[in-house]
């Protein structure tokens, strides 16, 4: 009976992690921050945000901005972003891709 129950569980979690997925738009990627941020330079020395878009990635650099989203030190973050191309003329020292939160999944205080 409890590796009913049990099975029932987990098959239950997968499927809203399914739903999960599937709810994705077309434009839209899971986007992980990490806690801290780190020293990079850009046009200039600045800090940066790092992030991945899988679990398994090492973090990378993000030069750029999250629309929407309200960074907190310390906190791990998992995010829905929409990412969309800027129309030309595109600045010599900005990016190609506008990042815009859709919605804060998941904070966790590392």
């Amino acid at each position: 009976m409890k590796k009913l129950f049990f099975g029932g569980v987990i098959g239950l979690l997968s499927l809203t992690a399914c739903k999960m997925v599937q709810n994705l738009g077309q434009d839209e990627v899971i986007m992980y921050v990490a806690p801290e941020q780190v020293d990079c330079t850009g046009v200039a020395p600045m800090k940066c945000l790092q992030v991945k878009e899988s679990v398994n990635e090492g973090w990378t650099y993000f030069y750029s901005t999250i629309e929407g989203f309200n960074y907190v030190p310390g906190y791990e973050y998992k995010l829905i972003v929409k990412k969309t191309k800027v129309e030309k003329p595109i600045p010599a020292d900005a990016s190609s891709l506008k990042y815009t939160l859709v919605k804060e999944i998941k904070k966790t205080k590392k």
